[in-house]
């Protein structure tokens, strides 16, 4: 946690302290004070429409030349061709073998219109890589025929498919990378196309996944510094070339959570590349990233902004990002820093870089608003308003990032006559392949400055950064895309974004709900905590630590027939009630929840060992499965009345049953515990439920609440104890279902105890069990984001989750360097307390859990490919990577941090998936893969219940992805999905013949029926 930056008296620390204040406010409230510092007056407007009228016609003409507009204009984000060609782009190049290439190539080309494009683009860029699309589309045919041509055409044994395909892929690199080394883009920056703009230099590296790759990078930024400051041409540090650096890049874990180790270091290694940017004499911006990541950074600058050997030296910068509600308040911190430590700052004002995962974020966490503005032309404004406020700083020098022409115009304007020297105050920045057109007039005949952001780095490791950046300038709202739409007039393009927001009144997107309306009507989102805000974080903390004392544990149960007597009784009431009624029940019951989401927390952090935010998530998922399974009882177990003839009335009712036992399992003690419970009580049975015997308080807790919330003491009875109480209740032959958590050969215990006694009713079974759950990568996938889906699956929760990553399959091909990327990311995880905020893996549940996995591991050693340190004292299980001969050699479920890997074999993607369905679990599966086809192949034949494309393994929402499995994982219904509750009710008919009183009134009432004197 952050510790000596809360000076009161600092100006920068006080303007910190007030961000919090918009951070996730309405965006009307941010908004108002933005519109009006970003307002113009009728001259003005008139005098900006003018200058942007001259701008466009530039762009226009740079249109005949620009790359990224014709390609654009060609390609359109929202036509097969453009999303293809992105997803192509994005893949084609990290892939080595040639037969996963081809199937790329097929599954991306096989179903666009790549000759229509042909020709067409005055781009000879775009048409040159067009046409190596259309050939490639005229050799990826299906049939024998279009195989054999491809084999015929083959050159020095690789088809000339792939080298068309791959040309044309390169020549997208090359537009977007200035040069692959530093060297070769210092050179590049020499041509006579950029006479007059500076460069700052992106050594491309979008986030480190290891201490390796961090280094790499740090070692990538000192080298660029020392040849850029070799290179540059004297005079100002503003007149030259400089570098970005982006914090993510060099460390593995730049989290919020991690603050107490990463801040210092990464504060350690920018003071060592600012200090060799001063000596170089070239200026060093820190890049923008994450909004979580906002004050990590402060802290970080300010301490080296504050260092004394870089008194003097005014190249030490950082970029803002406007789509962020605390954008301005962040410029108000950064001139109140320069100017407390004697300096002028660099300042890069840019739109954005992380909008859509933002929104995601905040709506997955279930957060109060969004840190962000949800319009186009609002963050135009905030964008416009903060450009003034940099304009008229006193200590920041301005760099405003645009490709828009009204934006450019109305900066020109607001900053007035150019210096002595001809100059501006400022500069602009375009990225490298954007914008041409806008700038070089401005640059070569109005003195203006403008600088090209360029990525260096290899084609490779750049594409997944260019496809980025595309649908970023290609989004439907973007002045780029929209400068290619044919159908705008320059009135509809310069369109003053304050009018826009005016007249929506500064709302939010319709199409975008608040996180907390995701699932409206039908019910709210759980609340959720934002643990990536140091101060919630801390508070959390301090709340967990101090409920450390979690109360006696209730008393085990020895005799359970008085028990189910009582529940019998109560049956009868409780069930007759509406199920309005018990719907409302189950509300109040997650209102409750919801007020004691911190003791929750806490009894799931002390008693189940969980993390903090896994006690976070486990609140939530209880709090959802009230309310969804409330709402759905509302909604479809009223009667209905069926059709059939005339003079009959057929109505099917759903009831409940009886008495249903619900046996919990100890790793969800609180979410599945309730879940079951809250299905079988809406459905209108009574419940004896029993937990885990590792975790009766946080249930005692549960069914008080539920019991507060309004359901009848003996509708809902506790019933602590272990595997004999639990024997006790299935073989009782009043029990009218069972809903069960936990493991397979328990579950089938429980289904041959339900099949005791002849005169026993045949009863319903919903379990859900393991699974020995496997994660199929084949060589398109992204290394670094399958290293941290990877990680989240098989370690997250400690390896204890049903649904958790136990066999990792990787294509031989690409499995050296995935497990290199693995290993050395397993290094960045911390195992330690779970109530302290930065670790990821806490202790296993019990000495039993322990001494299994212990075992089982040890007798492995000799496979070990990875397995880290641990603290001596507790349960704690050391996380451990095993590498197998065959996928085959994995039998049985480990229910802990110990991951499987194997390899399988390009072209044998089914025969994978065929052997692991062999395996009889059918729970979970993962796949990595950007090849649509093949995901459709494994959807069609992996059997089992849940399939995760692309994503980590674990998390299932409810009413969003139903949980549970087949074969040995279960018998489902998933839980948490609109069959669920069905499963708890008896269906009965009531058939009533209506003419047996004599005669079919309802008929004979029509008019015109054939019958009468």
């Amino acid at each position: 946690m952050p510790s000596q930056m809360h000076d009161p008296d600092s100006a920068t620390s006080a303007a910190w302290l007030h961000m919090e204040e918009v951070h996730r406010a309405p965006e009307p409230e941010v908004l108002a004070p933005l519109l009006e510092r970003a307002r113009l007056g009728a001259a003005e407007r008139d005098r900006i429409v003018a200058t942007s009228l001259e701008l466009l016609a530039d762009l226009r003409e740079g249109q005949r030349t620009g790359w990224v507009n014709q390609f654009l204009q060609e390609y359109r984000l929202n036509s097969s061709e453009g999303v293809a060609l992105l997803s192509l782009a994005e893949a084609f190049l990290r892939v080595p073998d040639p037969d996963t290439a081809d199937r790329l190539i097929a599954d991306k080309l096989g179903d666009g219109d790549w000759r229509s494009h042909a020709g067409h683009s005055h781009s000879q860029l775009v048409n040159s890589a067009t046409w190596g699309l259309v050939i490639g589309r005229a050799l990826v045919g299906q049939n024998q025929q279009a195989n054999a041509l491809k084999r015929l055409i083959a050159r020095s044994g690789e088809p000339f498919v792939r080298q068309a395909v791959g040309a044309a892929m390169r020549m997208m690199g090359e537009i977007f990378v200035m040069g692959r080394t530093i060297e070769e883009a210092i050179k590049r920056m020499k041509k006579p196309e950029h006479r007059g703009f500076t460069a700052s230099f992106d050594m491309l590296g979008e986030a480190a996944r290891t201490f390796p790759d961090a280094e790499r990078y740090f070692t990538s930024y000192l080298g660029a510094i020392e040849a850029v400051g070799k290179a540059r041409s004297g005079g100002s540090t503003e007149a030259n070339h400089s570098i970005s650096v982006k914090l993510s890049a060099l460390h593995p874990r730049y989290e919020v959570a991690q603050w107490g180790r990463c801040v210092p270091y990464l504060t350690e290694r920018l003071e060592t590349l600012a200090e060799a940017a001063a000596k170089a004499g070239i200026g060093l911006t820190v890049d923008a990233e994450e909004s979580e990541r906002l004050e990590m950074s402060f802290d970080i600058i300010e301490a080296v902004a504050e260092l004394p050997a870089l008194k003097g030296w005014n190249g030490f910068g950082m970029a803002i990002q406007a789509y962020g509600k605390r954008a301005q308040r962040t410029i108000g911190w950064a001139e109140a820093l320069a100017s407390r430590t004697g300096r002028m700052m660099p300042v890069r004002l840019v739109k954005g870089a992380y909008w859509d995962s933002e929104i995601k974020h905040s709506q997955e966490m279930g957060l109060p608003d969004y840190p962000l503005f949800t319009r186009k032309a609002a963050t135009d404004v905030c964008y416009l308003a903060c450009a003034k406020d940099m304009l008229e700083a006193k200590a920041i020098r301005p760099a405003f990032a645009t490709h828009n022409a009204l934006t450019a115009a109305t900066i020109i304007e607001w900053a007035g006559p150019r210096g002595k020297d001809g100059s501006a105050s400022f500069e602009f920045q375009r990225l490298h392949g954007m914008g041409e057109g806008l700038f070089e007039r401005l640059v070569r005949e109005k003195g203006h400055r403008c600088r090209i952001y360029a990525p260096v780095g290899g084609h490779r490791d750049l594409l997944a950064y260019l496809v980025r950046r595309l649908l970023e300038n290609g989004a439907n709202s973007s002045f780029v895309h929209q400068l290619a739409d044919e159908h705008l007039t320059d009135e509809q393009l310069l369109a003053d974004p304050v009018d826009r927001i005016v007249a929506v009144g500064g709302t939010r997107h319709p199409s975008i709900p608040l996180p907390g309306d995701l699932f409206m009507p039908q019910r709210p989102n759980s609340q959720g905590l934002d643990l990536e805000d140091w101060r919630v974080l801390k508070r959390v903390k301090e709340g967990i630590a101090g409920r450390s004392g979690i109360g006696p544990e209730p008393e085990p149960v020895t005799d359970v027939a008085p028990l189910v007597d009582r529940a019998a009784r109560a049956f009868p009431g409780w069930s007759g009630l509406p199920i309005e009624d018990r719907a409302a029940c189950m509300i109040r019951l997650a209102d409750l929840l919801e007020e004691r989401r911190g003791e929750l927390m806490a009894l799931a952090v002390h008693e189940a060992n969980k993390t903090i935010p896994d006690a976070l998530a486990e609140v939530r998922e209880a709090i959802d499965f009230c309310r969804y399974y409330a709402g759905e009882a509302v909604e479809k177990l009223q009667p209905v009345e069926l059709p059939g003839p005339t003079g009959e009335s057929n109505i099917l009712r759903m009831e409940g049953r009886g008495v249903w036992t619900c046996i919990a399992p100890w790793n969800f003690p609180l979410a599945i515990f309730t879940g079951q419970v809250a299905a079988a009580l809406v459905t209108g049975n009574t419940v004896i439920a029993k937990p885990a015997p590792q975790t009766p308080r946080i249930a005692a807790e549960a069914v008080r609440l539920a019991h507060l919330a309004g359901v009848p003491e003996d509708a809902l009875i506790l019933v602590p104890g272990g595997p004999t109480v639990g024997a006790a209740l299935t073989g009782d032959p009043r029990i009218a279902g069972v809903a069960f958590t936990g493991s397979t050969p328990t579950a089938k215990k429980i289904a041959q105890s339900l099949l005791e006694g002849d005169d026993r009713p045949i009863v319903p079974l919903i379990a859900e069990t393991g699974g020995v759950n496997a994660m199929i990568v084949d060589s398109t996938a992204l290394a670094e984001q399958v290293v941290a889906d990877v990680l989240l699956s098989a370690f997250g929760s400690a390896g204890q989750r049903c649904s958790a990553l136990r066999l990792l399959l990787v294509q031989e091909e690409v499995a050296e360097h995935m497990i290199q990327m693995l290993t050395g990311a397993m290094d960045a995880l911390i195992v330690g307390d779970p109530a302290d905020p930065a670790t990821d893996v806490g202790p296993v549940i019990d000495d039993a859990a322990y001494d299994k996995l212990m075992t089982h591991r040890a007798a492995m050693k000799d496979r070990w490919v990875k397995t880290l340190e641990v603290p001596e004292k507790g349960r704690f299980v050391p996380p451990t990577l095993i590498r197998l001969d065959s996928m085959d050699d994995l039998k049985t479920e480990w229910f802990g941090p110990l991951l499987h890997v194997a390899t399988w074999k390009s072209g044998k993607l089914e025969e994978t998936v065929q052997r692991v369905n062999a395996k009889g679990f059918g729970l979970t599966m993962g796949l990595h893969s950007r090849i649509a086809r093949g995901s459709e192949l494994v959807e069609a034949r992996a059997r089992v219940g849940n399939l995760y494309v692309n994503r980590s393994m674990i998390g299932a929402i409810v009413g969003s992805q139903p949980f549970g499995g087949e074969g040995l994982s279960g018998t489902g219904p998933k839980a948490g999905g609109p069959h669920y509750l069905p499963r708890f009710c008896a269906e009965r008919v009531t058939s009533i013949d209506t003419t047996s009183a004599g005669g079919n009134a309802s008929l004979l009432s029509l008019d015109d029926v054939g019958l009468g004197l």
